[in-house]
């Protein structure tokens, strides 16, 4: 199996996010089907129905969550350092109109463009990746060609 890269922080988030699935709204669901059980007939019980539909989504999510975690190569960028970009590096970038972005290259699982943790597998990743300062990449956006100029990068 492959390994899937992520950081400390994105490993600890999956593991609160996994246990937070086991030890809180697994029971609570159980006993939510139970109340629903207790109302009579199953068949024509919304509440029962939508309990076993929320109960099917959260072992799916568990069941997920462990295989990304059993297959999790954490790496923690404060243990890095040069002048390349690698995965972990906290990149700042100018792109065409001289708008300042600063993106960490996260794991897949822990992406989240709004807070600036961009995916290791996302274009502009790929294309910063061995990198260094100064260098200018072209990325294929939504928005057509865009260019991005690497003003700085740090592993914290």
């Amino acid at each position: 199996m492959e390994k899937i890269p992520m950081t400390v922080r994105g490993h600890g988030l999956i593991e609160a996010e996994l246990h937070e699935l086991k030890h809180v709204r697994r029971p609570a669901i159980i006993e939510a089907i139970a109340e629903a059980r207790a109302h009579g007939d199953l068949s024509e019980n919304a509440e029962y129905q939508y309990a076993k539909e929320e109960q099917s989504h959260i072992e799916g999510r568990i069941e997920e969550l462990e295989a990304v975690l059993s297959r999790a190569d954490v790496i923690d960028p404060a243990k890095l350092s040069g002048d390349k970009i690698m995965f972990g590096a906290t990149v700042t970038v100018l792109d065409d109109d001289d708008k300042k972005h600063v993106y960490q290259i996260v794991g897949e699982h822990e992406s989240d463009i709004k807070s600036g943790k961009l995916a290791i597998l996302a274009p502009l990743a790929r294309a910063l990746i061995g990198k260094t300062k100064g260098a200018i990449v072209e990325v294929n956006t939504p928005r057509g060609q865009q260019s991005y100029e690497v003003v700085s990068i740090d592993y914290r």
